[in-house]
């Protein structure tokens, strides 16, 4: 995680994976911003945002798609 203290999220088009079950256990990811994808939770959409490397990002949602994660 990367700390991105003065990126103006405001105007972000956020969005969630079109596989959301809709129950509002999703987070939600903002495109269009160069090597890092903000991430927040849908629930509270005026909360925090985290951003990640890009590149970190997609290693972790390969991972989910590949079933390499460990179950907890």
């Amino acid at each position: 995680m990367i700390s991105h203290q003065n990126l103006d999220l405001s105007n972000a088009a956020w969005r969630k994976s079109r596989f959301s079950a809709n129950q509002g256990n999703c987070v939600e990811v903002a495109d269009g911003f160069a090597g890092i994808v903000p991430v927040r939770d849908s629930k509270d959409p005026n909360g925090p945002a985290f951003t990640f490397p890009a590149d970190a990002w997609t290693a972790f949602i390969d991972a989910i798609k590949t079933n390499e994660l460990p179950n907890t």
